[in-house]
Formats: structure tokens, sequence, C-alpha cells
């Protein structure tokens, strides 16, 4: 490897050790969903909501009894899988990032749908960032900003310096 193709291997590998040290923004919800008949799933998004975009469902059943079908609203109106968006009936669980702003429908097409084994989630935007913080935690905050930035420099510093070894 070239003394150049090192150097941007180390200023690579610096930049992506800055960047994970920096705050990140909100992460996803992970949702688990116990996948059974005789559950008033009605009841269960009003006890599980909001849902946003990017959140994961993870839905677990009984591998055989059970299957998650993702199907559009006449489908969930109907318990009809017959024109499946998704179908995913191998093993016990199943995960599904929620990526749209969207209503999505997931039945279960073992005869269970009749019984509410049907599930219709909206999901929507995550809510705006909470206001800056109060005058009595605005020192924490700054302390807190000061140590980012300053790993974010000396990331900066080592690159430059290591860029004028070339």
């Amino acid at each position: 490897m070239t003394t150049r193709a090192s150097v941007a291997a180390a200023a690579a590998l610096l930049a992506l050790a800055a960047c994970l040290a920096l705050p990140s923004g909100a992460a996803a919800n992970k949702i688990t969903i116990n996948w059974k008949p005789n559950t008033n799933y009605s009841d269960w998004v009003t006890q599980h909501s909001p849902f946003y975009k990017d959140d994961w469902l993870v839905f677990y059943y009984t591998a055989g009894q059970a299957d998650v079908v993702q199907v559009d609203e006449t489908g969930y109106n109907k318990c009809d899988a017959s024109n499946a968006i998704y179908n995913y009936s191998k093993g016990r669980s199943f995960a599904f990032q929620l990526n749209e702003t969207k209503t999505y429908y997931f039945i279960c097409s073992y005869g269970y749908c009749f019984g509410g084994m049907r599930l219709a989630i909206k999901t929507e935007k995550l809510p705006p960032p909470s206001p800056p913080p109060s005058a009595s935690h605005k020192s924490a905050a700054a302390a807190f900003a000061r140590s980012h930035a300053a790993v974010l420099y000396a990331a900066v510093a080592v690159l430059a310096a290591l860029l004028r070894m070339v």
C-alpha cells in the first residue's frame, strides 16, 4: 500500500471515529408483537401508539399455526390474503420496518383474521426536537457540545498532520 493510500485509509478511519463520537438523531423503536389468536389488536394499537417512520415491528408467532401477511386496506377489511403485498410464513418471527409515513395492514391468513388477528398501523413523522434547555441546564449542554467538538477538532488536526507527511 502506498503512503498516500495509507494516509487516506487512516484519514477515513479517523473521520468515521469522529462521526461515531458525535450525538446521533433519534433511534427507531423496536415494537414486539406476540402475534396470536384471541387478542384485540385494535386495543393493542391504541396502547402502543404512536408509531413512527423507521420503527420496527417484530412479530412472534407459532410456526405452522400463524403467519404474517401484509395486505392493502381492502385485504385487511375482508381478511383476504389473495392479493398480499408480502407473505411471511416461515420461522417463528418476522421483523418489518415501517419505512414510510402511511397506514400498514397485516393479517393472519390461517383463518384467525376473522377473530381479530389483524393489525392496522398508522405511522407518523418523528415530532420536532424539543426546545433548547433552560438556563439551569445550559452549562451541562455546553460542556457536552465542547467535549464532542474537541473530538472533531482532534480528528481534523491529526488528519492535517498526516496529510503534511505525504
